[in-house]
C-alpha cells in the first residue's frame, strides 16, 4: 500500500481528533492523517467539491474513520453518501465512535460499514486499535480495484 495515500479522519471534537492523531504517530503509521470536522466538510473532500475543488477527486484515501455524531451531515448520512456514488462505493469505511448502541452499530451495517470501532477510553488501548487498525487496512487488506 503506498504510504504516501492519506487515511481520512471525520471527527468534531478537537480532543478525539488529537488523540487520534498522536495515537497514530505513536503507533507508527506511515500515511498521512487528513481531518475534516463535519459531514458536509467530508463529503466536500471526498468528491473534490467547495474549499477542496482543486483536489483530484481520484486520489483517494487507504481508509475513511468516520465518527457518527458529527455537525452539519451525520455519519450515517456522509457513509450512505459514500455507498451511493460509483466512486466511492468501495473505499474502506470503518466508524470510529463512542456509540455502543445497537441502533448505531446496525444503522452503519445497514449501510455497509466495513468495520464499527467503539472508541476506546484508556489512551494506551487507543493506541494499540490506532494500529491494529492502521495495519490491517494498510497493509494486510488487498483493497478493491479503483476505477
Amino acid at each position: 500500500m503506498d504510504p504516501q495515500r492519506m487515511i481520512l479522519l471525520v471527527e468534531d471534537d478537537d480532543d478525539d481528533a488529537e488523540l487520534a492523531l498522536r495515537a497514530f504517530q505513536e503507533a507508527k503509521v506511515q500515511n498521512p492523517l487528513v481531518r475534516v470536522r463535519d459531514g458536509v466538510e467530508a463529503l466536500d473532500y471526498l468528491f473534490a467539491r467547495g474549499e477542496y475543488s482543486a483536489r483530484d477527486a481520484r486520489d483517494l484515501p487507504v481508509f475513511v474513520l468516520l465518527d457518527l455524531n458529527i455537525p452539519k451531515i451525520s455519519g450515517l448520512k456522509v457513509l450512505q453518501a459514500i455507498r451511493e456514488d460509483e466512486r466511492t462505493r468501495r473505499l474502506p469505511v470503518i466508524i470510529l465512535t463512542s456509540s455502543g448502541e445497537e441502533r448505531d452499530r446496525l444503522g452503519a451495517y445497514d449501510h455497509f460499514a466495513n468495520s464499527y470501532v467503539i472508541k476506546p477510553l484508556d489512551y494506551d488501548q487507543f493506541i494499540s486499535a490506532s494500529e491494529q487498525m492502521s495495519v490491517y487496512w494498510t497493509r494486510l487488506n488487498s483493497p478493491a480495484p479503483m476505477i
